[in-house]
C-alpha cells in the first residue's frame, strides 16, 4: 500500500505542474445546473491524478485540474442503499431511513418514505428539472421511494440495487414504464445497460437546456458482477494485461444477501474487465461534459464527481492489485478509511478556484445544506449536514463537524466516528462477547495500522459516548438485538 505521504505529493506535483494559477474568480449570479455524478464501488486510488499506474482516466483528471478536490471527503456508509439514503435526507446513518442494503422480494429494497424531505424535492421546489439515470435502489415503482415520489421528474435506469449487478438485463426502468431488452439474458449479451443509460442522460441535458436542472448520475459501474462489451477500451487493457487467472475472490455469501442472484460468476479477464470499466466511466464523465460545451452550459453549471463507498472485492474484482483503496485500510462493508474515504471533486466556473484542493473534512450528509446554501432555499430541521459551501468558494467562515459517525448493519454489525482527527472502529457490535474497540490517530496514521486503543482508554471513553448519541434506534434496522 503506497503512503500517505506519496499520494500527497502526486496529488500537489498535479496541481502544481497542471493546474489553472490566479486569483479566485467573479462570482456568478445565474442559478446554476447541477450534474451530480456518482460512481458505484469506485476506489479512491482508481482515478489518475491520485496515483492509479494501470487505468486511464483522463476526463476526471481533467475535472480535478478545473474544480477543487476535496482530500479527506467520505461517503454515507460503506454500501450502496444507506449511503444513497444520507446523500438525499441530509442524515447519517444513526438517523438517515434507510441503513443498510435490505432486500424486498421479488425485486427491489426497503422504501424511502415520501413524508421526508430530500435534496431532489429541495431543487424541484427551487423551480429545477430534475432527472435521475442509473441505480436507484431506495424503492421500487408503487411504493413511496419510488423516484418521482422523492423529487425525480424523470428517472430511467435500474430500480433495484440487487438487479444492477446484470449489465446486459432483461429489462430496464423508465419512470414508471418496464422496458423490455429482447435478447438479453445470462448467456446472451446483447444491450449493455450503461450504454442505454448514457443515451438518456444526454438527451435529458439537451431537452432541458433552457432551464435549470438537478441531473443526478448514479452510474453503476464498476460495481459487481465485472462485465463490459468487448470493445476497444476491453481490448486495450487486455493487452496490457496479458493471460491473467481469474482472481480468486470471497465466497458469495460473506457479501450479504444482496450479492445472492442467480447467474452471478466471475468475468474471465477480471483485471482488464475492472480496468475497463473505470475508463468506461471516465468515458461517460468526458461526454457529459462535451455536451454541456456544446450547449453553452458548461460555464453556469456545477458538476460534481465522487463515488458511493470504497473499492469492492466481488465477482473477481482485486482491488490489491491495483491499489484501489489507496493509502488507506480497507474496502467495501468497512469503516476503515478505504471503505468510506471517497475521491470527490467540484467543478463550479467563476465560483470554484480551479486547480484547488480543501482538506475540509466533509460528508455525503453534507451535501444537503450545501445545495440549499446554493440555492437559497430553506434548511430543513434536524438534519446532519453543515454546509461546506464557504470551503467551495475559498471562504474563511466555514463551519466544522463536531465529529462525523457511520454505522453498517451487515457482518455482525459496525460502527465508527470521527473527532479531531481520533477514529473509533468497532467490528461485531450485536455480539456482547465478540465485539473489538479500536482507536487510531488519522492524522499520523491515515491506514489505520496502529490500534491505539489499550493506550488511550480516556479518548475511547470520550468517542464512544458519541458513539451511543449518534445511534438512534430503527424499528426496521436494528443494530442491537434488544432494539425494539
Amino acid at each position: 500500500m503506497r503512503s500517505w505521504f506519496l499520494y500527497f505529493v502526486a496529488v500537489f506535483a498535479f496541481w502544481n505542474c497542471t493546474g489553472p494559477k490566479g486569483n479566485k474568480p467573479e462570482l456568478q449570479d445565474s442559478k446554476p445546473n447541477v450534474v451530480f455524478i456518482l460512481a458505484d464501488d469506485l476506489g479512491y486510488g482508481d482515478l489518475g491524478f491520485l496515483g492509479q499506474k494501470y487505468i486511464e482516466t483522463p476526463n476526471i483528471d481533467r475535472l480535478a485540474k478545473e474544480g477543487m478536490f476535496f482530500t479527506r471527503h467520505y461517503s454515507g456508509s460503506p454500501v450502496c442503499a444507506p449511503s444513497r439514503s444520507t446523500l438525499l435526507t441530509g442524515l447519517h446513518t444513526g438517523h438517515t431511513p434507510i441503513r443498510g442494503n435490505s432486500e424486498v422480494q421479488p425485486e427491489g429494497q426497503l422504501p424511502l418514505t415520501d413524508s421526508i424531505q430530500t435534496l431532489s424535492k429541495i431543487f424541484q421546489d427551487a423551480g429545477y428539472v430534475t432527472g435521475a439515470f442509473g441505480k436507484w435502489g431506495l424503492g421500487m415503482n408503487g411504493t413511496t421511494g419510488q423516484p418521482s415520489n422523492q423529487g425525480f421528474d424523470s428517472f430511467y435506469g435500474y430500480l433495484c440495487q440487487r438487479y444492477a449487478h446484470r449489465y446486459f438485463p432483461a429489462y430496464l426502468w423508465e419512470n414508471q414504464e418496464k422496458v423490455e431488452l429482447p435478447g438479453n439474458d445470462w448467456t446472451n449479451k446483447v444491450t449493455y445497460a450503461p450504454d442505454l443509460i448514457q443515451e438518456k442522460t444526454l438527451e435529458f441535458i439537451e431537452g432541458n437546456q433552457s432551464k435549470p436542472f438537478f441531473l443526478f448520475m448514479p452510474i453503476v459501474m464498476p460495481h459487481a458482477e465485472l462485465v463490459v462489451p468487448d470493445d476497444e477500451i476491453f481490448q486495450k487493457y487486455r493487452t496490457k494485461f496479458g493471460d491473467e487467472q481469474v482472481h480468486t475472490a470471497p465466497k458469495r455469501g460473506d457479501y450479504g444477501p444482496e450479492m445472492n442472484i442467480p447467474g452471478y460468476q466471475s468475468q474471465p479477464f477480471p483485471h482488464a474487465t475492472h480496468a475497463a470499466m473505470v475508463e468506461r466511466i471516465d468515458r461517460i464523465v468526458g461526454e457529459v461534459i462535451v455536451k454541456l460545451e456544446e450547449l453553452g452550459l458548461s460555464q453556469n453549471t456545477i458538476v460534481v464527481f465522487t463515488s458511493d463507498n470504497g473499492a469492492h472485492r466481488e465477482g473477481g474484482a482485486d482491488p490489491d492489485f491495483f491499489d484501489s483503496n489507496g493509502p488507506f485500510r480497507g474496502f467495501k462493508r468497512d469503516l476503515y478509511d478505504g471503505g468510506i474515504h471517497v475521491p470527490m471533486i467540484v467543478k463550479w466556473p467563476g465560483k470554484v478556484l480551479a486547480g484547488s484542493t480543501s482538506d475540509h473534512v466533509s460528508a455525503f450528509w453534507d451535501w444537503l445544506p450545501t445545495f440549499v446554501g446554493i440555492l437559497g432555499e430553506k434548511e430543513p430541521d434536524g438534519i446532519d449536514g453543515i454546509s461546506f459551501l464557504p470551503s467551495l468558494l475559498g471562504e474563511k467562515n466555514q463551519p466544522f463537524h463536531d465529529h462525523l459517525y457511520w454505522e453498517f448493519h451487515e457482518l455482525e454489525g459496525r460502527q465508527a466516528v470521527l473527532k479531531d482527527g481520533w477514529k473509533l472502529v468497532k467490528y461485531q457490535v450485536k455480539d456482547s462477547i465478540k465485539i473489538t474497540v479500536e482507536l487510531y490517530n488519522l492524522d499520523d496514521d491515515p491506514g489505520e495500522l496502529k490500534d491505539l486503543a489499550a493506550q488511550n482508554p480516556e479518548k475511547v471513553a470520550e468517542l464512544e459516548g458519541l458513539v451511543k448519541k449518534a445511534h438512534l434506534p430503527n424499528p426496521i434496522f436494528k443494530l442491537f438485538p434488544e432494539e425494539k
